[in-house]
């Protein structure tokens, strides 16, 4: 760290963003990995009509509420992994990684077991058009099956991570793209001898193959070097309830601040309902389009997490602050430039989900187009939000953030959205200028948190080598 020190401040800057660099890249090409087989999912689907496509939207919403929750748990996994690291305490980051999938199951499975019987009853009480309801029940019996063992993969891909070993969840996510897409299609369409079974055969392949990629990263972590010396599942029945109770207290609120963003999305979409078939269509297509470009800020904040998490773990506040800053530049950087593509060809992108030949294809194609011009206004703000909330994960704060979320997306983003769909009259677009209010709004929140609590001060400073003795000292 001293030679570090003495470098030129340009030199050391330069060197921060080349490492974050090197571990954004296999980070955000995972995340892309992960969105390229729900997209693949929604391109399948679309082909069986609008109502499908609307069930398969309204199936994706009731997954990710559920799924936000348990990855927001697990990802506290993150910072403590990355401060142990740093620190130099394996044992420590052993027990982090056994806790965190003992959370992975206690998370998702009573999910799978009390949601799945009643996912269409729930989504007729919310107002959905029933014929939509029923298909979406019929995604959900399959598809909520896959919670376990991919709240299970993000643990084992932030101990690779935590290593600076991300490729193998890299490679894993690589080979399950493709395998996904071949299943989907035999079991939607009853192609090569596998029976049709349309949305339910979308929601078995992603089970299937979310649990065979849960198999081979555990491979790799239990089986190949310099993971293997850790052995995350010896013992794996003895808990650690200090380590257990330190991911719930960092994690729930994680989960919440996932939840507070997640959960305006999410309701977006049971507005859209209230709306017709069609703007729950245009919701998907339109969200699938902006969700794949925010995978990219969304792994370059995964990498702010251990970076920063590194920093704290060795005491070094000047690379706390260097790790955020150079996270969030390269983040809005990208989203400046995915705003151009967006604004280059709404219409042409949206066509790509739906046969704008096909019954209210056209009109599908129409409103999603117009909801991308205002997916294309809060790109930048979208991806400094999340590598700015996930920068402050890695000084363990979450609780703030959870508020700032909270106040950002359910003060701001949902009053703005309903009363400009509802009262002014401006329907799904009025839903989406919301959404974008109440991203802007935590964009800059987060951002401001993070410049006040990375401050040189020498308080700062002292308190900051203190609490990653008192975290990773055990």
């Amino acid at each position: 760290m001293q030679s570090a020190l003495a470098d030129p401040p340009r030199r050391v800057w330069t060197r921060e963003m080349r490492e974050t660099l090197a571990l954004t890249g296999p980070l955000a090409l995972t995340q892309l990995g992960q969105i390229a087989m729900l997209t693949t999912d929604v391109l399948l689907i679309g082909r069986l009509g609008e109502t499908a496509l609307a069930a398969g939207a309204l199936g994706h919403v009731v997954l990710f509420s559920a799924f936000v929750i348990g990855m927001g748990t697990v990802m506290a996994t993150a910072p403590l992994a990355a401060q142990a690291v740093g620190a130099r305490r394996p044992r420590t980051l052993r027990r982090v990684v056994r806790q965190g999938l003992w959370v992975a199951l206690l998370t998702t499975l009573p999910v799978c077991l009390l949601v799945t019987p009643v996912a269409g009853d729930l989504l007729l009480a919310l107002g959905q058009p029933a014929a939509v309801a029923v298909r979406a029940h019929e995604f959900l019996s399959t598809l909520l099956w896959c919670l376990p063992s991919a709240i299970a993969f993000v643990v084992l891909r932030n101990f690779a991570a935590a290593l600076n070993r991300p490729m193998p969840g890299l490679w894993v996510m690589l080979a399950g793209v493709p395998l996904n897409a071949a299943l989907a299609w035999a079991l939607i369409f009853g192609r090569l001898g596998a029976p049709r079974m349309e949305l339910a055969g979308a929601g078995l392949a992603s089970a299937l193959v979310n649990l065979l990629m849960l198999a081979a990263m555990l491979a790799v972590t239990t089986r190949l070097a310099p993971f293997r010396r850790y052995r995350i599942l010896g013992r794996f029945w003895r808990p650690d309830w200090e380590i257990f109770r330190r991911i719930f207290a960092l994690g729930l609120p994680i989960a919440a601040a996932f939840f507070m963003e997640y959960g305006i999305i999410a309701f977006a979409a049971v507005m859209m309902g209230w709306i017709g078939a069609t703007a729950i269509a245009a919701h998907q297509i339109a969200l699938q389009i902006a969700s794949i470009s925010f995978m990219v800020p969304f792994g370059i904040g995964q990498a702010a997490t251990v970076r920063v998490g590194h920093a704290v773990g060795r005491g070094d506040p000047d690379g706390v602050r260097r790790a955020g800053w150079c996270a969030i530049a390269l983040g809005v950087v990208f989203m400046a430039a995915m705003s151009a593509v967006i604004l280059a060809m709404p219409e042409a992108l949206a066509g790509l989900f739906i046969d704008a030949e096909a019954p209210g294809g056209a009109r599908v194609v129409a409103l999603a187009g117009s909801l991308l011009l205002i997916a294309a206004a809060f790109q930048m703000a979208d991806g400094a939000q999340t590598i700015g909330l996930q920068a402050l994960r890695g000084l363990n704060d979450t609780a703030a953030p959870m508020a700032i979320a909270l106040f950002g997306y359910w003060a701001v983003g949902f009053p703005a959205g309903y009363g400009l769909a509802f009262a002014a009259g401006w329907g799904a677009v009025g839903i989406w200028v919301g959404l974008a209010a109440g991203l802007g709004t935590v964009a800059v929140l987060v951002t401001v948190r993070f410049a006040r609590m990375t401050r040189p001060h020498p308080a700062r400073a002292a308190g900051l080598a203190a609490g990653s003795r008192s975290e990773c000292g055990r």
